[in-house]
Protein backbone atom coordinates (compact mmCIF):
# COMPACT_ATOMS: atom_id res chain seq x y z
CA UNK A 1 0.00 0.00 0.00
CA UNK A 2 2.81 2.27 0.73
CA UNK A 3 3.88 2.40 -2.98
CA UNK A 4 0.57 2.93 -4.13
CA UNK A 5 0.75 6.44 -1.68
CA UNK A 6 3.15 8.87 -4.35
CA UNK A 7 0.60 7.38 -7.18
CA UNK A 8 -2.76 8.35 -5.45
CA UNK A 9 -1.18 11.67 -4.24
CA UNK A 10 0.06 12.43 -7.84
CA UNK A 11 -3.15 11.03 -9.62
CA UNK A 12 -5.05 13.59 -7.24
CA UNK A 13 -3.17 16.51 -7.62
CA UNK A 14 -3.23 15.55 -11.47
CA UNK A 15 -7.32 14.84 -11.62
CA UNK A 16 -7.99 18.32 -9.22
CA UNK A 17 -6.12 20.36 -12.12
CA UNK A 18 -7.50 19.13 -14.97
CA UNK A 19 -11.01 19.46 -13.78
CA UNK A 20 -11.05 22.97 -12.35
CA UNK A 21 -8.87 24.20 -15.55
CA UNK A 22 -11.53 22.34 -18.19
CA UNK A 23 -15.22 22.54 -16.78
CA UNK A 24 -16.44 24.87 -18.89
CA UNK A 25 -15.15 23.10 -22.05
CA UNK A 26 -17.00 19.75 -20.54
CA UNK A 27 -20.90 21.66 -19.88
CA UNK A 28 -20.67 23.19 -23.12
CA UNK A 29 -19.71 19.40 -24.93
CA UNK A 30 -22.81 18.28 -22.46
CA UNK A 31 -24.97 20.99 -23.48
CA UNK A 32 -24.35 20.42 -27.59
CA UNK A 33 -24.76 16.58 -26.90
CA UNK A 34 -28.17 16.85 -25.05
CA UNK A 35 -30.14 18.97 -28.17
CA UNK A 36 -32.29 17.35 -30.35
CA UNK A 37 -31.65 17.26 -33.99
CA UNK A 38 -33.72 19.60 -35.12
CA UNK A 39 -32.58 22.57 -32.51
CA UNK A 40 -28.88 21.74 -33.91
CA UNK A 41 -29.76 22.11 -38.01
CA UNK A 42 -31.39 25.51 -36.99
CA UNK A 43 -28.55 26.71 -34.96
CA UNK A 44 -25.87 25.26 -37.43
CA UNK A 45 -27.99 27.43 -40.22
CA UNK A 46 -27.46 30.52 -38.02
CA UNK A 47 -24.07 30.47 -36.40
CA UNK A 48 -21.87 28.21 -34.83
CA UNK A 49 -23.14 26.14 -32.50
CA UNK A 50 -20.53 26.28 -29.87
CA UNK A 51 -20.97 30.07 -29.66
CA UNK A 52 -24.48 29.96 -29.68
CA UNK A 53 -24.59 27.11 -26.75
CA UNK A 54 -21.92 30.04 -25.15
CA UNK A 55 -24.08 32.70 -25.62
CA UNK A 56 -27.33 30.93 -24.21
CA UNK A 57 -25.87 29.57 -21.07
CA UNK A 58 -24.17 33.17 -20.61
CA UNK A 59 -27.23 35.19 -20.73
CA UNK A 60 -29.59 32.77 -18.73
CA UNK A 61 -27.34 31.18 -16.50
CA UNK A 62 -24.63 34.01 -15.93
CA UNK A 63 -21.16 33.66 -16.45
CA UNK A 64 -20.25 31.10 -13.08
CA UNK A 65 -22.85 28.57 -15.50
CA UNK A 66 -20.10 27.41 -17.20
CA UNK A 67 -18.24 25.82 -13.91
CA UNK A 68 -21.99 24.28 -12.96
CA UNK A 69 -20.86 20.84 -11.77
CA UNK A 70 -17.64 21.29 -10.59
CA UNK A 71 -18.06 20.00 -7.27
CA UNK A 72 -19.41 16.36 -9.02
CA UNK A 73 -16.75 16.95 -11.35
CA UNK A 74 -14.08 16.78 -8.55
CA UNK A 75 -15.96 14.08 -6.50
CA UNK A 76 -15.60 12.29 -9.57
CA UNK A 77 -12.46 13.07 -11.15
CA UNK A 78 -9.68 13.13 -8.49
CA UNK A 79 -10.49 9.89 -6.65
CA UNK A 80 -11.24 8.64 -9.99
CA UNK A 81 -7.84 9.97 -11.52
CA UNK A 82 -6.14 8.61 -8.28
CA UNK A 83 -7.29 5.78 -8.17
CA UNK A 84 -6.59 5.04 -12.35
CA UNK A 85 -3.00 6.33 -11.79
CA UNK A 86 -2.46 4.13 -8.58
CA UNK A 87 -4.40 0.93 -10.12
CA UNK A 88 -2.07 1.27 -13.54
CA UNK A 89 1.39 1.75 -12.03
CA UNK A 90 0.20 -1.62 -9.88
CA UNK A 91 -0.97 -3.47 -13.44
CA UNK A 92 1.98 -2.10 -15.38
CA UNK A 93 4.72 -3.35 -12.37
CA UNK A 94 2.88 -6.90 -12.47
CA UNK A 95 2.75 -6.91 -16.23
CA UNK A 96 6.47 -5.87 -16.39
CA UNK A 97 7.57 -9.40 -14.39
CA UNK A 98 6.05 -11.38 -17.51
CA UNK A 99 8.40 -12.08 -20.72
CA UNK A 100 5.32 -10.97 -23.19
CA UNK A 101 4.74 -7.49 -21.75
CA UNK A 102 8.04 -7.10 -21.06
CA UNK A 103 10.09 -3.68 -22.86
CA UNK A 104 11.82 -4.83 -25.57
CA UNK A 105 15.76 -3.93 -25.78
CA UNK A 106 16.69 -0.32 -26.25
CA UNK A 107 19.57 1.73 -26.96
CA UNK A 108 21.25 2.10 -22.95
CA UNK A 109 21.70 5.58 -23.72
CA UNK A 110 17.97 5.72 -24.73
CA UNK A 111 16.48 4.01 -22.01
CA UNK A 112 18.74 5.45 -19.24
CA UNK A 113 17.47 9.17 -20.21
CA UNK A 114 14.01 7.70 -20.16
CA UNK A 115 14.17 6.48 -16.92
CA UNK A 116 15.48 9.59 -15.68
CA UNK A 117 12.08 11.78 -17.05
CA UNK A 118 10.07 9.17 -15.26
CA UNK A 119 9.59 6.79 -12.61
CA UNK A 120 6.87 4.47 -14.39
CA UNK A 121 7.35 0.79 -15.11
CA UNK A 122 8.26 -0.10 -18.85
CA UNK A 123 5.99 -2.39 -21.04
CA UNK A 124 5.61 -3.26 -24.81
CA UNK A 125 2.78 -1.74 -26.77
CA UNK A 126 0.44 -4.56 -25.93
CA UNK A 127 1.25 -3.86 -22.33
CA UNK A 128 0.25 -1.05 -21.81
CA UNK A 129 -3.00 -1.42 -24.38
CA UNK A 130 -3.97 -3.99 -21.91
CA UNK A 131 -3.27 -2.23 -18.06
CA UNK A 132 -4.65 0.93 -19.43
CA UNK A 133 -7.86 -0.57 -21.07
CA UNK A 134 -8.43 -2.70 -17.62
CA UNK A 135 -7.26 -0.49 -14.81
CA UNK A 136 -10.03 2.17 -16.47
CA UNK A 137 -12.69 -0.34 -17.03
CA UNK A 138 -12.67 -0.99 -13.09
CA UNK A 139 -12.32 2.62 -12.27
CA UNK A 140 -14.91 3.59 -14.90
CA UNK A 141 -17.59 0.94 -13.53
CA UNK A 142 -16.81 2.11 -10.01
CA UNK A 143 -17.72 5.35 -10.21
CA UNK A 144 -20.14 5.51 -12.45
CA UNK A 145 -22.72 7.26 -10.04
CA UNK A 146 -20.63 10.25 -10.47
CA UNK A 147 -20.57 9.78 -14.24
CA UNK A 148 -24.39 10.04 -14.56
CA UNK A 149 -24.73 12.69 -11.93
CA UNK A 150 -21.42 15.15 -13.63
CA UNK A 151 -23.84 14.77 -17.15
CA UNK A 152 -26.72 15.99 -15.29
CA UNK A 153 -25.26 18.86 -13.86
CA UNK A 154 -23.89 19.58 -16.75
CA UNK A 155 -27.22 19.57 -18.56
CA UNK A 156 -29.86 22.32 -17.77
CA UNK A 157 -32.30 19.48 -18.07
CA UNK A 158 -31.99 18.73 -13.92
CA UNK A 159 -32.51 21.04 -11.33
CA UNK A 160 -30.59 19.61 -8.21
CA UNK A 161 -30.39 21.55 -4.55
CA UNK A 162 -27.26 20.34 -3.04
CA UNK A 163 -25.06 17.20 -4.18
CA UNK A 164 -26.26 15.10 -0.96
CA UNK A 165 -29.64 15.61 -2.02
CA UNK A 166 -28.81 13.99 -5.90
CA UNK A 167 -26.73 11.67 -4.60
CA UNK A 168 -29.80 10.40 -2.17
CA UNK A 169 -32.51 10.63 -5.21
CA UNK A 170 -29.99 8.53 -7.63
CA UNK A 171 -29.58 5.95 -4.67
CA UNK A 172 -33.45 5.96 -4.52
CA UNK A 173 -34.22 5.50 -8.00
CA UNK A 174 -32.25 2.10 -7.56
CA UNK A 175 -29.06 0.47 -9.07
CA UNK A 176 -30.39 1.01 -13.09
CA UNK A 177 -29.65 4.59 -12.50
CA UNK A 178 -26.86 4.73 -10.48
CA UNK A 179 -25.23 2.66 -13.11
CA UNK A 180 -27.10 4.18 -16.03
CA UNK A 181 -24.76 3.98 -19.15
CA UNK A 182 -22.37 2.15 -17.76
CA UNK A 183 -22.01 -0.08 -20.84
CA UNK A 184 -21.06 3.17 -23.44
CA UNK A 185 -19.26 4.37 -20.55
CA UNK A 186 -17.20 1.40 -20.27
CA UNK A 187 -16.35 1.28 -24.12
CA UNK A 188 -15.87 4.84 -24.08
CA UNK A 189 -13.34 4.86 -21.10
CA UNK A 190 -11.23 1.87 -21.75
CA UNK A 191 -9.94 1.62 -24.96
CA UNK A 192 -9.60 5.57 -24.28
CA UNK A 193 -7.19 4.81 -21.18
CA UNK A 194 -5.32 1.72 -23.52
CA UNK A 195 -4.89 3.58 -26.52
CA UNK A 196 -4.21 7.01 -24.51
CA UNK A 197 -1.07 5.11 -22.50
CA UNK A 198 0.27 3.16 -25.64
CA UNK A 199 0.44 6.75 -27.79
CA UNK A 200 1.85 8.69 -24.67
CA UNK A 201 4.60 6.51 -23.92
CA UNK A 202 5.47 5.83 -28.10
CA UNK A 203 5.64 9.49 -28.32
CA UNK A 204 7.30 10.12 -24.84
CA UNK A 205 10.58 7.85 -26.13
CA UNK A 206 11.04 9.64 -29.19
CA UNK A 207 10.37 13.15 -28.16
CA UNK A 208 13.14 12.13 -25.35
CA UNK A 209 15.14 10.52 -27.86
CA UNK A 210 14.95 13.45 -30.14
CA UNK A 211 16.40 16.26 -27.91
CA UNK A 212 18.14 15.83 -24.45
CA UNK A 213 16.24 17.15 -21.81
CA UNK A 214 18.17 18.75 -18.99
CA UNK A 215 15.95 20.71 -16.60
CA UNK A 216 12.55 19.49 -14.86
CA UNK A 217 10.56 21.88 -17.15
CA UNK A 218 11.70 20.49 -20.23
CA UNK A 219 10.54 16.87 -18.97
CA UNK A 220 7.20 18.67 -18.04
CA UNK A 221 7.23 19.73 -21.42
CA UNK A 222 7.92 16.46 -22.76
CA UNK A 223 4.89 14.85 -20.98
CA UNK A 224 2.55 17.58 -21.82
CA UNK A 225 3.06 16.96 -25.17
CA UNK A 226 3.03 13.86 -25.27
CA UNK A 227 -0.11 13.87 -23.31
CA UNK A 228 -1.87 15.64 -26.07
CA UNK A 229 -0.84 13.52 -28.37
CA UNK A 230 -2.31 10.80 -26.86
CA UNK A 231 -5.20 12.67 -25.93
CA UNK A 232 -5.80 13.73 -29.54
CA UNK A 233 -6.07 9.77 -30.87
CA UNK A 234 -8.07 8.50 -27.91
CA UNK A 235 -10.62 11.00 -28.50
CA UNK A 236 -11.16 10.75 -32.37
CA UNK A 237 -11.37 6.96 -31.77
CA UNK A 238 -14.22 7.16 -28.72
CA UNK A 239 -16.20 10.05 -29.32
CA UNK A 240 -19.05 7.85 -30.67
CA UNK A 241 -19.12 5.81 -27.54
CA UNK A 242 -19.32 9.45 -25.36
CA UNK A 243 -22.01 10.72 -27.27
CA UNK A 244 -24.21 7.35 -26.78
CA UNK A 245 -23.21 7.91 -23.07
CA UNK A 246 -24.23 11.03 -22.06
CA UNK A 247 -27.07 10.60 -24.60
CA UNK A 248 -28.75 7.99 -22.10
CA UNK A 249 -27.50 9.16 -19.03
CA UNK A 250 -29.08 12.84 -19.36
CA UNK A 251 -32.59 11.80 -21.53
CA UNK A 252 -35.63 12.12 -19.49
CA UNK A 253 -38.15 10.75 -21.89
CA UNK A 254 -36.60 7.71 -21.85
CA UNK A 255 -36.04 7.48 -25.46
CA UNK A 256 -32.77 6.51 -25.48
CA UNK A 257 -32.93 3.29 -23.71
CA UNK A 258 -29.53 0.73 -23.66
CA UNK A 259 -26.36 1.28 -26.51
CA UNK A 260 -27.80 -0.61 -29.33
CA UNK A 261 -31.51 1.28 -29.36
CA UNK A 262 -29.39 4.56 -28.32
CA UNK A 263 -27.28 4.40 -31.37
CA UNK A 264 -29.63 3.17 -33.61
CA UNK A 265 -31.74 6.44 -32.57
CA UNK A 266 -29.10 8.89 -33.09
CA UNK A 267 -28.25 7.32 -36.62
CA UNK A 268 -31.95 7.39 -37.74
CA UNK A 269 -32.11 11.34 -36.41
CA UNK A 270 -28.95 12.73 -37.64
CA UNK A 271 -26.73 9.89 -39.65
CA UNK A 272 -22.87 9.31 -38.83
CA UNK A 273 -22.56 13.07 -38.06
CA UNK A 274 -24.62 12.43 -35.13
CA UNK A 275 -21.89 10.84 -33.41
CA UNK A 276 -19.41 13.70 -33.05
CA UNK A 277 -21.95 16.61 -31.98
CA UNK A 278 -19.45 18.03 -29.48
CA UNK A 279 -16.48 16.32 -31.03
CA UNK A 280 -14.38 19.55 -31.40
CA UNK A 281 -15.49 20.28 -27.54
CA UNK A 282 -14.40 17.04 -26.66
CA UNK A 283 -11.23 16.97 -28.94
CA UNK A 284 -10.37 20.41 -27.19
CA UNK A 285 -10.76 19.09 -23.57
CA UNK A 286 -9.69 15.58 -23.92
CA UNK A 287 -6.29 16.52 -25.31
CA UNK A 288 -5.56 19.65 -22.87
CA UNK A 289 -6.85 16.92 -20.01
CA UNK A 290 -4.12 14.40 -21.01
CA UNK A 291 -1.72 16.94 -21.03
CA UNK A 292 -2.66 18.49 -17.72
CA UNK A 293 -2.70 14.98 -16.48
CA UNK A 294 0.20 13.31 -17.33
CA UNK A 295 2.61 16.66 -16.56
CA UNK A 296 0.86 17.04 -13.11
CA UNK A 297 1.02 13.40 -12.29
CA UNK A 298 4.56 12.50 -13.40
CA UNK A 299 5.43 15.68 -12.46
CA UNK A 300 4.87 15.49 -8.60
CA UNK A 301 5.67 11.78 -8.77
CA UNK A 302 9.14 12.80 -9.87
CA UNK A 303 9.64 15.78 -7.05
CA UNK A 304 8.03 12.85 -4.27
CA UNK A 305 10.97 10.32 -5.62
CA UNK A 306 13.46 13.13 -5.75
Amino acid sequence: MSKSVPHLISGAASGFASAVCLQPINVLKTRVQQGSETRYLLTRLRQHVFLRVVHDIVNKEGPAALWCGTTVTLFRNVPSVSFYFAGLNYARSALAKLPSFAIVPVPATVLAQAQKGSVLPKLTGEGNLLAGAATRAVVSVAMNPFTVLKARYESNLYSYKSLFGALRDLARAGPAELFRGVVPSTLRDAPFAGISVVVYEQSKAKMTGYFTPTFSTHYMIIHGCSGMVAGTVATLATNPFDIVKTKVQVDREHRYQGLIQTASLIWRQRGISGFFDGAALRMTRKPLSQAIGWAVYEGVLMLIHA
